[in-house]
């Protein structure tokens, strides 16, 4: 009997032999029959799969408006404008958030008329006036009406590799300092940006002198400080983020990099055991958010951000990260992801295997702070009208608060409400309300996570809410209001008799500075919470300054004036930033 393997080797060899000529002659046959259809290489059966007529009513498709002309310079112009001062509100893509949709299905019904007119008067509801205000000249109210009429412009995307190539470590870890080397009270010292130098300021809270100004990126957001006190991070609008060593003999950057095109915000891993080990920077554009080495900016991490909105769960291709906070319950960072109104729960113990709990709470988050306690976050969802309220130590959301009109409460305000207990307050961008939310439940349980008061403030316009354990008057500026009577204000109320109304400060006034749009704008208190701290935010080549109130009188204490006080406006005091004081 023959072994069967000779005659199965046969026949498998004459079968290849038939598939090698019949694929030849197939190929031979769709080659001549590409050609006669004018598409070399591609077979029938091809042909017949990628050509047939569309299911779409050709009725259906309508030619779009014709935008109005621009040249070439007045587009590079017009975009440059609106990168620095509409894109953060709009939208890198213009398709809205705080700010409303300016795509060009909108804008061309517009018209050029209507969106000057908008531009240069601007709205209550927190619409700057950049033409009245002189931040915009009639040509260039007439050069934005135009640009916002035709499509946006697609930034490129910015990966791990694209942010190594900018990493600069500029002083290693081990040739750093052990010790603080100067003789600085940082505890009391103030970050304050320089929002249109592209710097910020050291200022000593003692002495009310500028220690230091460092090159940082352009209109810094926010300044944060580690755990342990001794790093300052600032990221800036184009995405730079320095690392200010404070403990050298003069505080200095020590490592830089650039983690996308437009950013607002940074912050750093402070859960026990965790201190300094990680920082975090979240991007406007591209949408996502990167896990860098705490001591040298070096990316670990990026992770994107598109997805699904919580309410229709429609793909959004622009979900910016917004607020980012750290975790004093766990490993982790909280990340508010925009316009998918998502929280992220990071869990930064191991990047390898990464751990992100979504909780959905609602559209267009931006801001927030935390509660007295540490453990719930509470966070505006802007254009939505709530604020979310996070608990950190489950990881769940708590509860969606119905508030004002856009509300924009900066880190908010923790205060000892005389008839509802311990509550945290927001103002708004689009009206004269500030809601206060209770938020104890366990000794104030029937009030916790429910408006309790709504307040009566000057006016819409407002960015920035806040008080201080040490305090008794709550502050609420209105840089944005278009009558400056208001811009240049601010409203204290007395804490213990909120049912009082409202006193208001010409902060403006008592810098003396001249002319100018001069809007006062982001109270901050120094480390014994007994002066507050406002910037006078004039135009660039105008005299602004800093101006420091007793808490106690509401009297005037000092007024900083300095040549490199250039468009002063977020000013953040270390101690307070470091312990979430607000």
């Amino acid at each position: 009997m023959k072994h069967p393997y000779p005659v199965f080797r046969t026949a498998a060899l004459v079968a290849a032999i038939a598939l090698a000529v019949g694929t030849a002659s197939t190929t031979m046959a769709a080659d001549q029959a590409g050609k006669s259809a004018g598409h070399p290489g591609t077979t029938q059966g091809e042909m017949r799969y990628m050509g047939p007529p569309s299911g779409v009513n050709p009725n259906a498709a309508k030619r779009a408006p014709t935008p109005p002309p621009m040249t070439d310079a007045e587009f590079k112009e017009a975009k440059e404008i609106f990168f620095q001062r509409c894109a953060g509100c709009h939208g890198v893509l213009r398709k809205g958030a705080t700010g409303k949709p300016l795509t060009p299905d909108i804008t061309l019904k517009r018209g050029t008329e209507y969106l000057k007119t908008f531009i240069n008067f601007g709205s209550p509801r927190g619409m700057p006036n950049w033409g009245t205000s002189g931040q915009l000249t009639p040509r260039q109210v007439d050069l934005m009406a135009r640009y916002l009429q035709h499509e946006p412009p697609k930034p490129p995307e910015f990966s791990l590799k694209d942010m190594k190539a900018t990493w600069k470590v500029i002083v290693p870890p081990e040739q750093r300092p052990t010790h603080q080397m100067n003789h600085l009270n940082l505890k009391n010292m103030f970050s304050v940006t320089l929002r249109d130098a592209g710097k910020v300021a050291l200022i000593d809270g003692d002495t009310k002198k500028i220690v230091e100004t460092i090159d940082t990126g352009y209109a810094v957001h926010i300044s944060r400080l580690s755990a342990s006190g001794r790093y300052l991070l600032t990221i800036g609008r184009d995405a730079k983020v320095n690392l200010i060593d404070l403990w050298m003999k003069k505080p200095t950057t020590v490592a830089t990099i650039k983690v996308g095109l437009e950013a607002r915000s940074v912050e750093t891993s402070k859960y026990k055991g965790w201190e300094d080990k990680y920082a975090i920077a979240g991007t406007y554009w591209p949408p996502q958010f990167v896990i860098m080495k705490g001591d040298t900016l070096e990316p670990l991490k990026v992770v994107g951000t598109r997805g699904m909105t919580v309410d229709t769960q429609e793909y959004h291709p622009e979900p910016r990260v917004a607020a980012i906070v750290a975790s004093h319950q766990h490993p982790e960072f909280i990340v508010n992801v925009k316009e998918t109104g998502k929280v992220y729960m990071v869990n930064y113990s191991d990047l390898h295997n990464l751990r992100i709990t979504e909780i959905d709470a609602a559209r267009f988050l931006h801001d927030g702070g935390w509660d007295r306690t540490q453990r719930y976050f509470l966070t505006a969802a802007n254009k939505s009208n709530k604020i979310a309220v996070i608990d950190s130590k489950t990881d769940k959301l708590v509860k969606l608060v119905n508030v004002g009109h856009i509300p924009h409460p900066g880190r908010g305000a923790n205060f000892i409400d005389p008839k509802y207990g311990p509550v945290w307050a927001t103002s708004d961008l689009g009206d004269d309300k500030i809601a206060v939310i209770g938020t104890d439940p366990v000794h104030h349980k029937r009030y916790a996570w429910k408006v309790v008061r709504m307040l009566k403030g000057q006016g819409g316009g407002s960015l920035f809410i806040k008080t201080h354990p040490k305090s008794h008057h709550l502050y609420v500026d209105t840089p944005l209001n278009p009558d400056s009577k208001k811009s240049q204000t601010v409203a204290v109320f007395d804490i213990r008799h909120l049912d009082r109304g409202y006193k208001v400060l010409p902060i403006a006034k008592w810098a003396n500075i001249g002319k100018g749009p001069m809007r006062v704008v982001q109270p901050e208190f120094n480390r014994a919470g007994d002066e507050v701290w406002f910037s006078v935010w004039n135009g660039k080549k105008q005299t602004s300054a800093i101006v420091v109130v007793n808490d106690k009188t509401l009297k005037l204490k000092a007024v900083i004036k300095d040549k490199r006080l250039v468009t002063p406006t977020g000013k953040f005091n270390v101690y307070n930033t470091m312990h979430d004081i607000y």
